[in-house]
């Protein structure tokens, strides 16, 4: 009996497979199509947002490390871009660089102090559209204990339903600089990089 069992089972989880890949659609359900974003509340898709961050290494190299998983919410005005708003907040100990004595380093005092500051967050306080997907976005910056001003150019990367949840997803990607020394990270400055480069992927669900 037991033979056969094996088998059965077998054709069940293929079938199951193939009926799950006869869902999915034949092309990426995301566009670039602003027709497709309807507005209203999104909540922060965790799963698909990071922020890669960028330094200068003594001058031999561009190293880059991630900070990923958020929370937050964004509310779109498709009638009027100019008054949506984002929130999010990223906890510091997920960020990685891919390298463990580094990352343990960043966490102490002389960079992030993550026991003492575990999160950072970014709330907007202006949004200037850009185009028919572009936009200025301008907020305040919270990391390290210490709020400052940030702006980032912000552009749609692409819209549409989501086939596993049915809901709408939008996806954006920014960018901009700051300079870690207004931040109390000074460690290091100038032989290591002041500059931050900074490329936000961020992804969002539909409320």
């Amino acid at each position: 009996m037991k033979k056969f069992l094996i088998p059965a089972a077998a054709l069940i989880a293929l079938a199951g497979g193939t009926a799950l890949v006869a869902q999915m659609p034949t092309s990426a359900p995301g566009t670039k199509d602003v027709a497709k974003v309807t507005g209203g509340t999104y909540k922060v898709d965790g799963g698909h947002t990071q922020v890669v961050f960028a330094w200068d290494h003594m001058g031999f190299t561009n190293n880059m490390g991630t900070i990923a998983e958020p929370t937050g919410t964004l509310t779109l005005d498709k009638a009027n871009p100019a008054n949506s708003k984002v929130s999010v907040e990223f906890q510091v100990a997920n960020l990685r660089t891919g390298v463990t004595k580094l990352d343990e380093h960043l966490m102490k005092p002389d960079f992030f102090d993550a026991a003492k500051f575990p999160t950072a967050t970014f709330v907007s306080t202006s949004v200037k559209p850009d185009g028919a997907t572009g936009a200025e976005i301008t907020g305040n910056l919270t990391l390290h204990g210490v709020t400052k001003p940030v702006t980032l150019d912000a552009e749609l990367y692409g819209a549409g339903i989501q086939p596993m949840s049915k809901k709408e997803n939008v996806g954006f990607v920014a960018t901009g600089t700051i300079k870690r020394s207004e931040f109390g990270m000074g460690y290091g400055v100038p032989v290591v990089g002041d500059a931050i480069e900074l490329k936000i992927i961020a992804g969002f669900e539909k409320q």
